[in-house]
């Protein structure tokens, strides 16, 4: 390969460039100061002038880039950016800052005729980090890390630093300094790592006591994945507590923290890719101030759904379970109406029905017809009628994620839709166990694989398949899971018609789309709830629910404090429970 035949020149002559730093470029307004070396195009400070607080700390730890381009036969093929020397830095202003790296030195495969293009501003504390590559390789670029904060420092020696991030309706709070615990690979991580992604949470919070840093991925349409990588080296000092080493060296190597988002591209051979920016912004209070900086941009591009009259107002749910997997039956549908009858009485305005369609809750999806065994369509459809007659709201539940591999149907015709791995294997799920032990202990649990809803044969059948829920008569439906794709973040199925991979987030809008076309059909009023959307897709499942433990920070109520919240209550005297449910503005939904 012709791209290779120069490497060992390439190599020597770009390891024979002098390391030492010259003048670095800065950026720089009342909020933040960034510096950039002239010679390598890494961030080597970046600093909050009103509170002193040097974020990013030893110019020597500095990074610029990482980038992996897997070789055909050594996949361990990574261009670090400290082996770098940038063609051009190129100060624009007082505020922008052009950067270029071409011809880019790997580790194993050479020279890469590859060029990376990025554009750093500074405008009202707002860091911006936008890039282009140019890939004339034949190599695909999976990852791409920028920016990349080579030494991420605490405002002061031992005072705590975590990394929070919206996950399941809750911001999650994970320690990152004085202690590091490894999250991620368990054996497979040189050193320890933690990390979160965009598909849950298109912000991430560097919280400190009084301050922190505010990490934005600045496009709402989440193109791609993009993960919040955290590594701390060289490692912990000891492994009981994950003490993090308490000098800047221990055995000889720097104690340092390191902080990138890593854009996942799969930049095709000889194709150029536009990065998504990624803003930094410093913050100063607790995690409220770092969410009110995500509440001010969210507002640019948030259009809230419809949400019928009734869901808006003060009310409660019952859930009912009327089957599981291992065929209880437990309620058949003419009988609905004595639940329909008490929730009335008792001023409950809605019933999540779980478990109504054949084979019961976690069995037979992503199948939407009646179960012959709880009663006929007429059954239904009349018991349907008769509660909401009451005025009581009948919530139909469903999923479309993943598929039941026990069934006929995906044997004969779902395995067609399946999410595939590189590998060209479908992503399983292990399915949830019900009721009898032997499907307790897992032995004969319905497995599940990945839908993917790129794929748009399966968006037909799904909406044909959803049409038999709207026919019910249903108020509504509550999507479980909704966004549930389980370890499924690419496609790389060559027959779904997107392309090669395809993250499969970007399925989740043209699905929910097809849906809401359909149901505005029969009615402009049917609810769409989801299980614990993310914020983003609240625009298609504007009600949500979800379950909470204690120490969960409501960030949901938070940034919206109109968007319905559903909380299950499953005890017989949960007061504390109600208590926090009432405190945090959510709606109760009885789950006895």
């Amino acid at each position: 390969m012709s791209w290779l035949r120069s490497a060992a020149v390439a190599a020597a002559l770009v390891a024979a460039l002098p390391l030492g730093r010259s003048a670095d470029v800065w950026l720089a307004d009342g909020a933040l100061r960034a510096a950039f070396d002239s010679e390598t195009g890494a961030l080597v400070r970046l600093e909050r002038p009103a509170t002193g607080w040097a974020i990013e700390n030893r110019p020597s730890l500095g990074v610029s880039f990482r980038l992996h381009a897997p070789l055909p036969q050594q996949r361990d093929n990574f261009v670090f950016g400290w082996r770098q020397r940038a063609a051009e830095v190129d100060p624009l202003s007082d505020h922008e800052v052009r950067i270029v790296w071409r011809n880019l030195l790997s580790e194993h495969g050479g020279v890469l005729p590859m060029t990376f293009t990025a554009r750093v501003t500074l405008e009202r504390g707002a860091l911006t980090f936008s890039g282009q590559l140019r890939n004339d390789s034949p190599l695909t670029v999976e990852t791409l890390e920028y920016p990349y904060l080579g030494d991420l420092a605490s405002p002061a020696p031992n005072e705590p630093l975590y990394r929070r991030h919206m996950y399941y309706a809750n911001l999650e709070r994970h320690e990152i300094y004085p202690h590091f615990e490894n999250q991620q690979g368990y054996w497979g991580v040189d050193y320890p790592t933690q990390g979160a992604g965009s598909n849950n949470s298109l912000f991430c919070l560097i919280q400190a006591k009084d301050q922190g840093l505010y990490v934005e991925m600045a496009d709402p349409r989440s193109p791609y994945f993009l993960g919040y990588t955290f590594e701390q080296h060289p490692g912990v000092e000891e492994s009981m507590d994950y003490t993090v080493p308490p000098g800047p060296s221990i055995g000889g190597k720097p104690v340092h923290l390191e902080f990138r988002a890593t854009h996942f591209i799969f930049a095709a051979p000889h194709s150029t890719f536009v990065l998504a920016p990624v803003v930094l912004q410093g913050y100063s209070g607790d995690w409220h101030a770092g969410v009110d900086l995500y509440k001010a941009w969210r507002a640019t591009w948030f259009k809230p759904a419809h949400l019928p009259a009734w869901a808006r107002q003060v009310h409660s749910w019952q859930q009912l379970q009327v089957n599981s997997p291992e065929e209880e039956w437990r309620v058949p549908y003419r009988d609905l109406h004595t639940y329909a009858e008490a929730c009335a009485a008792n001023g409950v305005s809605a019933i999540q029905l779980v478990g109504w369609q054949r084979g019961g809750q976690d069995r037979g999806n992503p199948y939407l017809g009646i179960d012959p065994h709880l009663g006929t369509w007429q059954d239904l459809h009349q018991a349907i009628a008769a509660s909401q007659a009451l005025g009581v709201k009948i919530i139909l539940f469903g999923k479309f994620v993943w598929a039941d591999i026990t069934t006929d149907w995906y044997k004969e015709e779902l395995y067609k839709y399946a999410i595939k791995d590189p590998y060209g294997d479908p992503y399983q799920y292990p399915g949830y166990s019900y009721h009898t032990p032997t499907q307790l202990a897992g032995i004969n649990t319905r497995r599940f694989v990945m839908l993917c809803p790129l794929d748009a044969e399966w968006r037909t059948l799904a909406t044909h398949e959803f049409q038999k829920l709207l026919d019910l008569g249903a108020a509504g439906w509550l999507y479980d899971e909704v966004l549930g794709h389980g370890p499924a973040l690419y496609c790389f199925a060559p027959d779904h018609g997107h392309r090669v991979p395809e993250y499969v987030y970007a399925g989740d809008q043209p699905m929910s789309d097809a849906l809401h076309r359909a149901a505005n059909r029969v009615n402009p009023d049917f609810l769409f709830a989801g299980e614990a959307p993310e914020d983003v897709m609240l625009q298609n499942y504007p009600f949500s629910y979800f379950r909470i433990t204690p120490g969960r920070t409501p960030v949901c109520s938070y940034i919206d404090d109109q968007t319905p919240l559903m909380v299950a209550v499953i005890g017989f005297d949960d007061r504390e429970m109600l208590n926090q449910i009432l405190k945090d503005r959510y709606i109760i939904s009885y789950e006895p």
